[in-house]
């Protein structure tokens, strides 16, 4: 833990293009682990990637080509807006 690169709040805000606050307010909701150091908050590179893969909106992995959407992996064509897409009300 000692050899591991340490973040500032600000650091992190500039590399995620979002503000301080945001930062602090992930800390503070404990979406995000960081350790309190001195006058301010520190990030490990660990943690901070683990947020960043629990906040992808699916798991980067190679799909061999293309982009599959919603649905083309139990079968259907992908296309959004077709019959049948929406849930019925």
């Amino acid at each position: 833990m000692v050899d591991e690169h340490y973040k500032t709040v600000k650091e992190v805000a500039d590399l995620l293009k979002v503000s301080e606050a945001t930062v602090r307010r992930w800390i503070k909701a404990r979406e995000l682990r960081a350790i309190d150091i001195g006058k301010g908050w520190r990030i490990g590179s660990r943690d901070l990637d683990a947020f960043l893969q629990g906040h992808a909106t699916r798991p980067a992995q190679d799909t061999g080509g293309g982009l599959a959407l919603p649905g083309e992996a139990a079968g259907q064509s992908g296309f959004l807006g077709q019959k049948g897409d929406r849930p019925a009300r």
